[in-house]
Order: structure tokens, then sequence, then C-alpha cells
């Protein structure tokens, strides 16, 4: 028996790794929107058009999104901790040479490796907090912490965007993830143990390339359609085949002896709610964090620096809402509620938001409304992220973490690329609707009605996702607390804790 010493020493530890884990999350999720204010920066230096921005940021979701099912499988097949450690090694090399591009292309390709790596790093992390925490309130808290970094950690990349780009250089936005993942590897390599999965199953190759393929599809067409129309072929094509590919992946994946993303994993209420919420909580989030930014920035005229200041107040309402749901409300409730309750607070906030005038100030119009989505969106992203990858047998975690970040990154991408299509149709009907006006009181004053148009428009659509994620959450996701000896959890595999420990230290 264990003395009560190392018994202490052994808790304490877990909560240093948590720490690496938060800290590698954080540089990945940091990463999806610091580079948004420094575009402009990077532009001049590098001289890439304006059309050629986009791929600035698509270029890493891209690969992030259609990677994240082949990092998560690998993770369950080489062990957490090594790929992990992979992951962050890689991802700060392309950082630096992303920082020391000299031409768009080096850029743009290095966007691409980071998030190649990242989809290698991510599954990695969560499915090693899922195996590191088991004990229920121990386990509640650090899918708090962890969930409340997913959530804010797009924030405060807008918040370090800011600060790096106008007190050192765009360049830095780049450089700074070195930092991140020297700690991060050092903490690793020191306070992960490895993780390997006593059943090993064979990579499944067609599976890989119909997901990948589908994902990037997806990811591309809806990108695409941010800066094009609707009704180009490279928009409906695209689209087209991703969901010809993706249907393709669900076939195969009945029929494969050893699927990528086995039935089991998504079949379960619980997790396919919980994977459904997140696309809907990233949906709704990450077009808000981009309107938001136009609004403080072209209408409030407000400096990278000072927008990124004024997203706080949302990270702080994510951050504590995020650990109560988890560590108070949901032992004891269970995420059902916890889901549709979040839902509905982050519908009333963009209601609120859908009240913006051409000349509303932040402290009226801005700051309350941002409170409320954080602290709903707390009451959502940390406990689906935690329901999501609970049940599940220990060589199947990599992929089910995978799974999460897959609804989020598809989510965040039609989320964004919708809204900003419907934002840009409503000031473009609203300036056309109004001609006449423009010749009375100005084309300048008609273009600032119509952009407070275009935001309240979107807003109203973005209510409308938050409302119908609360209704598919309350459908979908099962009453009550989650509980490992409920029939799902033996349906999909669930072994004991002692079974748990003894896959871990093999």
């Amino acid at each position: 028996m264990p003395d009560s010493g190392s018994v202490s020493s052994v808790r304490d530890r877990r909560w240093l790794v948590l720490g690496v884990i938060g800290l590698a999350q954080l540089m990945v999720v940091l990463d999806l929107t610091v580079m948004n204010v420094a575009l402009p920066s990077a532009q001049r230096a590098l001289h890439f058009s304006l059309a050629d921005r986009q791929w600035v940021v698509t270029a890493y979701g891209l690969a992030f999104g259609s990677l994240l099912l082949l990092g998560g499988r690998l993770a369950d097949l080489l062990g957490r901790k090594i790929t992990f450690l992979i992951g962050l090694v890689g991802f700060a090399g392309v950082s630096a040479i992303g920082g020391a591009s000299v031409n768009f292309a080096m850029l743009i390709t290095a966007r691409a490796c980071q998030g190649a790596f990242a989809a290698l790093l991510v599954p990695s992390a969560l499915s090693l907090l899922t195996t590191t925490f088991t004990e229920p309130a121990d386990r509640g808290k650090a899918f708090g912490i962890f969930g409340a970094i997913v959530g804010a950690g797009g924030a405060v990349g807008l918040l370090l965007g800011g600060v790096l780009t106008e007190y050192l250089s765009w360049r830095w936005t780049m450089y700074v993830n070195l930092i991140f993942a020297a700690v991060s590897f050092i903490g690793g390599t020191l306070l992960l143990e490895r993780q390997a999965s006593a059943a090993r199953p064979r990579l499944d190759i067609p599976g890989v390339v119909l997901v990948s393929g589908a994902v990037f599809c997806l990811v591309y067409g809806f990108s695409n359609a941010a800066t094009h129309s609707w009704h180009t072929a490279s928009t409906y094509g695209f689209l087209a085949a991703g969901a010809v590919l993706a249907a393709s992946f669900v076939w195969w994946q009945r029929e494969a002896a050893h699927p990528l993303l086995p039935p089991r994993v998504v079949l379960d209420r619980n997790r396919g709610g919980a994977y459904i919420s997140m696309f809907i909580a990233a949906a709704g989030l990450f077009p808000t964090f981009l309107l938001l930014t136009y609004y403080l920035q072209q209408t409030l005229v407000y400096s990278p620096l000072v927008t990124g200041v004024a997203f706080l107040p949302l990270s702080a309402g994510l951050i504590v809402a995020g650990n109560l749901s988890t560590i108070v409300l949901m032992p004891r409730f269970g995420p059902k509620w916890l889901v549709s309750f979040g839902m509905l607070a982050a519908t009333g906030g963009a209601v609120w938001l859908a009240q913006l005038g051409p000349h509303t100030g932040y402290p009226v119009g801005v700051l309350g409304p941002l409170v409320v989505v954080g602290i709903g969106l707390g009451m959502v992203i940390p406990p689906v992220i935690n329901t999501g990858v609970f049940g599940v047998a220990p060589q199947d975690a990599g992929v089910a973490s995978a799974t999460v970040t897959v609804g989020q990154q598809l989510g965040a991408s039609v989320g964004t690329s919708l809204l900003n299509t419907i934002f840009a149709s409503a000031v473009a009907t609203y300036i056309t609707a109004h001609l006449a006006a423009s010749r009375i009181i100005g084309r300048q004053a008609v273009s600032t009605l119509a952009q407070a148009h275009g935001y309240d428009i979107a807003f109203w659509w973005i209510a409308a996702i938050f409302a119908a994620g609360a209704v598919l959450g309350g459908l979908v996701i099962r009453p009550g607390p989650l509980s490992r000896t409920s029939p799902a959890s033996l349906e999909t595999g669930e072994i004991t804790r002692a079974q748990t420990e003894d896959a871990i230290s093999r």
C-alpha cells in the first residue's frame, strides 16, 4: 500500500501535468486567432494581396481540421506522451520558420505545418487529461480549467496578437510559440508517464484518406464562401465533394475491421450530443469574435491592443462559469441541463448584440452581452469536452478527443463563413435599397447605417444558432449525471479503473 505522502505527491503531480497540458492547448487555440490582428502588418512586410490574406488563417484550419482524427488514432497507437512531445517540437519548429518568413509561400507553408502538428498535439493533450484525472471531483476541476482554455483562448489570442504586433512585430505572433512549446516540452518530459494502450489495432488507411479529404473539402468550401460567392464552383464543388466523402467515411467505418472512428464512440447519446453541442458552440462563438473585431476596429476605431482587451470580459465569464459548471453543477445535474441553459444564455447575449446601432458605445452595447455569452458558453464548452471523452475505452481516448476538436474546427469554419457572408449580403442589400437616401444624407452616413444593419442581422442569426443548440442538446443528451456504471458506458467497452491503470502502466 502506498503511504499518504506518496499519494499526495501523485495528486500534486497531476495538477502539474494539467499545467503542462493546458499551456500546450492554449498555444494551439491562440494560433486560431493570434494572427488575425497581425495580418495587415504581415501583408505590408511580405507584399501579398488582400485576396491572399485569408489563407494565412485558412491554411492553419485546413491542415488542423483534416488531420485531427489521424492524430487522435496515432496517439492511441504510438502512445500519448510520444505524440504530445513530437507535436510540441514540430509546432515550435515550424512556428520559427513562419516567423522568419521572407515571402508569402513560406508563411503559408509554415501555417499549414502548424496545423498538422496541432492535429497531433491536441488529441494527445486531451486524452492525457482523460486518463490522468479519473476521480470525479478532480476530473471536474481539470476539465473546467481545460474547457475554459479552449473557449477563452480565441479571445486571449486577439489580445496577445494586439500586444505583440503593437510593441514588437507581427513575427512575434509566431515566435511566441517557441516559449510556450519549450516550457510544455520540459514539463512533459519530466512529468508525463508513457501511456500506451493495451489494445493496438491497425491504422485504418482508407478511413484516414476519406475523413481527411472530407474535412479538407468542407473547411475549404466554407472558407471559400467567406471570400467568394456561394454560387462559385470552388465553393459548391468542394462542399459537394466533402459531403460525398463524409458519407463514404460513415459507410466505411461500419465495414472496416479496425475503423479509424469506431461507431461505438459516436453512437452513445451523451457523446454524440456533446460533439453536436461543440460544433454549435463554435459556430456561434468564432463569428462573434470576427464580427465584434470588425465593429470595435471599424466602427469604434479601437486599436488592435484595445480590441483584444475589450474581449477579456468574455474570457472572464467563460472561465468563471466553466469552473462552476464542471466542479459544482455537473456532478449534480449532468451535462443536459447545463448545455441547454448555457445555450439559452448565449442566445440572450447574441440577441442583445443584435441591438447594436451605428454609434453604440462599448459599455452600453458590447460589454454586457460579452459577459452573458461568456457565462453561457462556460456552461457548455467544458461540460461537453468532459462528456465527449467520458466512458470510452482507453484505446479510443485519442480518437474521441480528436472528435471533440473536429466539432470545434468544423463549427468555427462553417459559422465564420456563413455569418461573414450573411453580414456582407445584408450590408450590400441595405445600401442598394437606400441609394436615394445616400444622395440626401451622404454615402458615408448610409454606409454606417448599413454596417449597423449587417451586424444586427448577423447576430440574430447567431442567436438562432445558439437557440438550436439549446434544443438539440436538450433532446439528445441524457438527463442526469454521467455514470460509469450506466448501460451506455458498458456498451462502449467501459472498463474498470483498475484495468485502466493497468493499461496505462504498460
